[in-house]
């Protein structure tokens, strides 16, 4: 058979790879930074340092930049090599590069500027959106395009994962990133409250499933065999591990929203198939820990294995965690609390970090025909990463238990025994502290690395057309099945891709669109008006300055957080917010009832203090000061953002944009007064301030169920049932607006 001479591209592997060590190393000091500033908060320099706006610019960067351009760097290395073929379109490829690299730079350019959707893993604006979504495109026709150029029948498992991950990103990106512009750089979720928090952790969860998970399978497949010179374990378990991940993972998403209003029916179906995900999960581990039988002494010795075992050791951690997690019984302790950061973290660096460690180790020496420079900084880096690990997630995890269960301590009488949250606060310092140091170690072992790989390429030649040869295709013939059922799916992408597709859909049509079609799922509060203009600029500020990334705006039906907060949250309190608020940690107080008289509630010269000087009115707390709110609001968008709000459902009423700032000025102007009546010291308030704007905001929330009293509803909300024994009982009550929670 004769055999045709072709070429792989390994430029644009250099350059991800490059991108990806580059990006890893700042993504991970950004986070160090945003740690740091849980111990010292005047660290929080400026406006646009500050812990709120850079910490979802640190997810992003580690996510999008680290990761993706990882994953990149992985598949168009294995893909060429496993179809014996290259890279569809050069061209493309460099798009593809360049254009992710412009997406990651504008993510730099907006999210410390306050230009953010708010919604978490997914704050970039709707501009960026688009063209994450043009890559994506190129990516995939690319990717596309050299399958069915192929010189080889059969896919292997790698490149099932490469699809399902492709299909399923596309349609969670789209279908999270449905937005209504107000202008370039700023617009609102075309979902609001219960609705959006399903969307967006369907969004989440699988943007975890889908992005830090599936691909670094499919690059597991490829270069743990590699490294090790041997076969996968098991081709059969292969099949099973991938299509019941992708099948199972896509249901998970409601465990984020366990004790909250969503529908109980789509709480239960995350539990359920969150537990069932440990088996396809370790499924894979095992797949790709057992490849190793047989060479452990090889291990010991060869850096790209260490850092593989680790990663893999490290997955089957996470995913044994993340099911225990969404246990009902196990996350009404653990949500909210840095427990769940912790268990993110995990897999951050252990699974996807320690995995693109390996890898990188493995494609330096490769493409620059040498040996890696360094063993002995290879090995030094293995173990700053690998203690480094230890000493991040450890703390986080003490910290957790210790938060979850201060939270719910009583006194014999029935009080809280913790009933100042600050108390919470200051016992997580030392914490926070062997947080940073061990984040510091990561990263010094990630500057290790980049130095040894440059010292690497440095010593060898690199290899830009990596010449290679092969048969052309041929034809199966008709009636040919191959050995295994399967292969009649393998041999043919464009089915196998609509299989998968088919897989990733039946889960989330199941969870959304019962959600979205029946109206009783979100029952109605008379009472709840939409936000006034003046208010909905306060919560746009809030959005901005990245309030949710330390207050949740959702009281659970728990015996300690309405004692706490005031009455639970139902879903008709937010059927105006786009987008929803909910949160996902806890290091300040949850705020949605801080418009109700309780507690929680404060004055208006208490809120300006607290913002200006946090530390004047909470000795003791972490919270930045926010002198940058004493600038005048802009409010030259806010008609369009009323006209935005009615587009999207929210009923302001015909031409309210003629009158909307008249009432925004009269509201300011009250709470103006407010403050220099009740603190005549305060000299320096203006009512044209952005701080009045958000005080009213913060004022509004909670307000709408008429401080706590029984709120007028329709039919479809049940009234709360109040627990009043000194017991340790979990939850105040099970209602059709939330779900059945009495223990």
């Amino acid at each position: 058979m004769q055999l045709e001479k072709f070429s792989y591209d390994n430029r644009i592997v250099r350059l991800f790879l490059i991108a990806t060590i580059t990006w890893g190393v700042i993504g991970m000091l950004v986070g160090l930074i945003a740690a740091c500033q849980l111990i010292w908060p005047d660290l929080n320099l400026a406006s646009f340092v500050s812990f709120g706006r850079i910490r979802p610019l640190h997810t992003n960067a580690v996510i999008f930049a680290f990761v993706g351009n990882g994953i990149f760097a992985g598949v168009y290395y294995s893909l060429q090599r496993l179809l014996k073929a290259r890279m569809f379109s050069d061209a493309l490829s460099k798009i593809n590069f360049w254009g992710w690299q412009l997406i990651i730079l504008s993510a730099v350019l907006t999210l410390p500027f306050g230009y953010t959707t708010g919604k978490e893993y997914a704050e970039l604006e709707w501009p960026i959106d688009i063209a994450i979504a043009l890559m994506w495109v190129v990516f995939g026709v690319n990717m596309f395009g050299t399958i069915l150029k192929r010189r080889v029948q059969h896919m292997y498992v790698a490149i099932w994962f490469y699809i399902a991950t492709f299909v399923t990103v596309a349609v969670l990106h789209i279908v999270n990133s449905f937005e209504m512009p107000v202008n370039l750089l700023k617009s609102y979720s075309w979902y609001a409250g219960v609705q959006d928090a399903l969307v967006q952790w369907w969004y989440g969860h699988n943007a975890v499933a889908f992005f830090l998970t599936t691909p670094y399978l499919g690059l597991m497949y490829y270069f743990v065999p590699k490294a090790a010179g041997r076969p996968v374990y098991s081709y059969r378990l292969s099949i099973i591990h991938f299509w019941a991940l992708i099948f199972i993972y896509i249901w998970a998403g409601p465990h984020h929203l366990l004790y909250s209003s969503l529908p109980d029916w789509a709480q239960s179906l995350g539990v359920v198939f969150s537990v069932m995900l440990i088996f396809p999960s370790w499924g894979g581990m095992l797949n790709g820990l057992l490849t190793l039988r047989g060479v452990w002494d090889k291990v010991r010795d060869d850096a790209v294995l260490k850092f593989m075992v680790v990663a893999l050791t490290c997955y089957g951690m996470a995913t044994f965690e993340g099911p225990m997690l969404s246990l009902k019984n196990v996350n009404w302790i653990s949500h909210f609390t840095d427990w769940t950061i912790a268990h993110v973290h995990v897999g951050g660096l252990g699974w996807n970090g320690m995995f693109t460690f390996g890898m990188a180790y493995y494609l330096v020496p490769k493409m620059w025909r040498t040996n890696i420079y360094s063993r002995s900084m290879t090995n030094l880096h293995f173990w700053l990463a690998t203690l480094g690990i230890i000493l991040w997630v450890i703390p986080m995890y003490w910290a957790g238990f210790t938060q979850g269960l201060m939270w719910k301590d009583f006194n014999a009488d029935g009080s809280l025994a913790h009933p100042n949250f600050l108390e919470t606060v200051t016992q997580l310092r030392p914490f926070f502290m062997l947080r940073a140091l061990g984040g510091a170690m990561f990263i010094a072992g990630a500057v290790v690395m980049a130095v040894n790989l440059i010292k690497t390429a440095k010593q060898g030649s690199f290899l830009k057309d990596e010449d290679a040869e092969a048969p052309a295709l041929q034809p199966a013939p008709a009636h040919a099945t191959g050995k295994h059922w399967h292969t009649a799916i393998e041999r043919r992408p464009m089915r196998f891709l609509l299989f998968s597709l088919i897989a990733i859909l039946i889960g989330g049509i199941v969870e959304l669109v019962p959600t979205f079609m029946v109206g009783s799922n979100v029952p109605k509060i008379a009472s709840v008006q939409p936000y006034t203009p003046l208010e909905l600029e306060g919560r746009d500020i809030y959005i901005r300055e990245g309030c949710y990334n330390c207050h949740s705006q959702w009281v659970r039906p728990f015996r300690d957080e309405v004692k706490r907060y005031g009455e639970y949250s139902k879903s008709g309190e937010f059927v105006y917010d786009h987008p929803f608020q909910w949160g996902s940690k806890r290091t300040g107080p949850d705020l949605h009832r801080s418009g109700v008289g309780n507690a929680m509630n404060k004055p208006e010269s208490w809120h300006y203090k607290h913002m200006i000087d946090p530390r004047y009115s909470s000795p003791g707390t972490i919270m930045p000061a926010y002198p940058w709110l004493m600038d005048k609001l802009d409010v030259s968008q806010t008609t369009n953002k009323i006209s935005a709000m009615r587009t999207i459902g929210v009923p302001y009423p015909d031409g309210y944009e003629a009158q909307a700032l008249d009432d925004l000025n009269k509201q300011a102007e009250e709470i103006y007064q407010a403050i220099i009546t009740q603190d005549p010291e305060i000299k320096n308030a203006r009512p044209d301030m952005e701080l009045i704007a958000l005080i009213a905001y913060l004022e509004r929330l909670g307000s709408d169920i008429h401080n706590g009293e029984k709120p007028e509803v329709e039919e479809t909300e049940a009234p709360v049932q109040t627990i009043v024994e000194p017991v340790d009982s979990v939850a105040v009550a099970g209602t059709a607006d939330t779900t059945n929670t009495s223990n």
